[in-house]
């Protein structure tokens, strides 16, 4: 008999993903595109075929227990799993590649939402609908993986909360905990809310005018913040102010990890008015956008068009919009952020938005980034210091907790930064010895390590897109999706003895 819980992690991201392939299927089925529909059903069924038999190889084999196991289970799902992914798509496109297709689908996995396809209309609607489910898949997947594996051991922004003072009882916590079955509870208790918003947000969207498909699509997009979209982004949508709205709304969940997550005593949503990320979200959302929109109007004012008043709320919308999506990672362009540029006259560099894309949203959440937690330790551990050097002899308040996000979070916290900020100078090497100017070796290391496909296209000056990229270029990129979906702590936690030692 087949235990599935005694399965290593790619194994059971390879069946899933079989039973994905489905979801296509029957779109194909629907539309009577009876070739991709005979792919899918046949790839599909012969992964779960596959899956099968290696399920009863590992079977009888007795998996450990080490976190760092878990952790290198999932650095293998996310390099073997795209292999199988990429199949149908390397079948439906004969014009790429294989590792074309793998780029693609390790994309979408990671849910980087870089995509070699410049122009959407270029592939069939099916293909996207199977690259927003992957990423869809994904997205869940890094949620599972955070609170499952990542909360225990004190990593992906959990470290922040770590106590000096207590490392025996987290040692001893960590040793015993099982973490297959926390990853097999938190898969139970989040997926319904998982796919239950994501429904609710694709069904606001067909309401406001979207067609059944690029809603789903944007839906799925929106809660892993891959950014997908078969239609060339939102500007092309028919929902319109209304749709940004929607989406701007439901990219909360991609801020707070008490979006997903309740606390002990139940009262998960109830912190949301006191969540540091939150309030962080809250300040880039509305100064930023405050400065764009002073900016914007004084180079109006020396155009004499500051009298119109629907320009200049748009300007701020977009503004707003751009920041939100952004800090979470997604990608998303407003219908507004051309309009609000023209409005002012000026055009807006793309340095604000890689910033935006490297401070990234919430810990325990779909998006990438350093991570808002992070910045917050940061933030107050810089005004601790500052009241030091006017007040050597004083003491900080605020309770236990609040000390030590300033010390030891704060302490891991520049850690993890500067490991952020080595590997961005790594890849940007990478990036120029293969012929690639400095400009967009900068962009695809950001875009790469914060998991936000779209910055090169919207960031940069359209003189060099993914397609263009030659495979060793690919390859690296590939590396740092990998590396920035899973963050640089916990690979160096793999490469730790002590995460080995009994």
């Amino acid at each position: 008999m087949v235990n599935l819980r005694n399965q290593p992690l790619f194994v059971l991201l390879i069946g899933i993903s079989a039973l994905l392939m489905y979801v296509p299927m029957l779109y194909a089925i629907r539309i009577n595109a009876w070739l991709p529909a005979r792919t899918f059903f046949y790839h599909g069924t012969f992964f779960l075929i596959l899956t099968l038999l290696m399920a009863i190889g590992f079977s009888s084999r007795k998996l450990g227990q080490k976190s760092a196991s878990r952790i290198l289970d999932l650095i293998f799902g996310f390099l073997i799993v795209p292999v199988f992914l990429a199949m149908p798509l390397d079948f439906l496109v004969p014009h790429i590649s294989y590792f074309d297709a793998y780029f693609e689908m390790l994309s979408s996995l990671t849910t980087t939402g870089a995509s070699l396809f410049d122009d959407p209309h270029s592939i069939p609607d099916v293909l996207h609908l199977y690259r927003a489910t992957i990423s869809w898949m994904g997205g869940f997947l890094m949620l599972v993986v955070a609170l499952g594996l990542f909360q225990p051991i004190n990593l992906g922004g959990f470290e922040v909360y770590a106590r000096n003072d207590t490392g025996l009882i987290v040692q001893h916590r960590i040793k015993r905990a099982d973490i297959r079955a926390r990853m097999q509870r938190y898969s139970i208790s989040i997926f319904p809310l998982y796919f239950g918003l994501t429904m609710v947000m694709s069904v606001l969207l067909i309401v406001n005018g979207d067609r059944p498909l690029v809603a789903v699509i944007h839906a799925m997009s929106t809660f892993s913040t891959s950014g997908i979209s078969n239609i060339g982004g939102l500007t092309q949508a028919h929902s319109g102010l209304m749709g940004e709205v929607i989406i701007f709304a439901f990219l909360l969940f991609a801020v707070s990890r008490f979006m997903f997550q309740q606390d002990k005593d139940g009262r998960g949503y109830r912190l949301l008015k006191s969540d540091k990320e939150i309030n962080l979200m809250l300040i880039c959302v509305t100064v930023i956008p405050l400065l764009l929109f002073a900016r914007h109007w004084s180079a109006a004012y020396d155009i004499d068009a500051v009298d119109n008043a629907p320009a200049a709320l748009s300007s701020l919308w977009g503004g707003a919009f751009m920041v939100m999506s952004f800090l979470t990672t997604t990608g998303f362009e407003s219908h507004f952020w051309d309009e609000a540029r023209a409005w002012s006259g000026l055009g807006t560099t793309g340095i604000i938005l890689m910033g935006l894309a490297v401070m990234g949203g919430g810990i325990a959440t779909t998006a990438g980034g350093v991570k808002l937690l992070r910045i917050y330790a940061l933030y107050k551990h810089g005004l601790r210091e500052m009241e030091k050097l006017s007040f050597p002899s004083s003491v900080a308040g605020s309770g236990q907790k609040a000390r030590n996000i300033r010390r030891e979070g704060a302490y891991a916290a520049w850690v993890f930064f500067m490991l952020f900020l080595v590997s961005i100078a790594g890849l940007m090497l990478l990036f120029s010895l293969m012929g690639i100017r400095f400009e967009d070796s900068l962009l695809l290391s950001v875009a790469g390590l914060s998991t936000t496909g779209p910055l090169l296209n919207i960031a940069g000056d359209n003189s060099l897109s993914y397609a263009l990229l030659d495979p060793s270029a690919k390859a690296v990129f590939c590396v740092a999706m990998i590396l920035g979906r899973l963050e640089p702590l916990a690979i160096i936690a793999v490469l730790n003895p002590n995460f080995w030692r009994k």
